[in-house]
């Protein structure tokens, strides 16, 4: 009696097989750039479907760590230039401007005016609520510092959008390649072997 998962596996690796070898990797490299794909989903597609092991894992590490170091670079020009905003706002500035629905209070005893801000509604803009995603990552992040959360995002958050967000708390963008590279790494070999031990048990 047949297999039905090993005949699917088998199906897939003879549609794998009329693609020519050398671009076998670059399919793998590519899926691995796709979010929720990434380096573990990848390389388990490319074994399955037959390519070298060593081979699917090289190249879905690549297509992911490329995307991280592009999200991080993009991140962390977007920080600069808020940052960089909100410092050429606060030089501007006067000190003797008094900003909109500010309260000038009596003089105190020693003869000081202090200023009393009242709020406003662009005071406190609205936030979009964080998807729950987020809110494990800030969670592991407060617990485990950048290598845990690193490591523990991919069960939350694709990588590319974990590398932004640390980048955008203001994490460097060094530390931020480096524990998302040992992640994509660690992550992909696991998966790795998990789809070795699979084909050897449908074997």
């Amino acid at each position: 009696m047949s297999n039905p998962l090993a005949d699917l596996v088998l199906g897939f690796q003879d549609l794998v097989a009329q693609v020519p070898d050398v671009v076998q990797p670059v399919i793998v490299a590519l899926a691995g750039a796709v979010p929720f794909i990434e380096g573990e989903g990848s390389a388990l597609i490319g074994v399955i479907g037959g390519v070298h092991p060593l081979i699917a894992a090289l190249a879905a590490v690549t297509g992911n760590l490329v995307t991280v170091i592009l999200a991080v670079s993009l991140s962390s020009r977007i920080r600069a230039a808020a940052v960089g905003r909100r410092e050429r706002r606060a030089a501007s500035a006067s000190p003797a401007t008094v900003p909109s629905g500010t309260r000038i209070d009596e003089p105190s005893a020693a003869g000081a005016v202090t200023l009393a801000t009242s709020p406003t509604a662009t005071d406190a803009p609205q936030r979009k609520p964080e998807s729950k995603g987020r809110q494990k990552l800030n969670r592991w992040l407060v617990r485990f510092g950048v290598p845990g959360a690193s490591l523990l995002a991919p069960l939350a958050l694709p990588t590319q959008i974990t590398a932004a967000t640390l980048v955008a708390s203001g994490i460097g963008k060094g530390r931020v390649i480096f524990w998302q590279a040992i992640a994509i790494i660690l992550w992909t070999t696991v998966t790795t072997a998990g789809a070795l031990g699979l084909l050897a048990t449908l074997g």
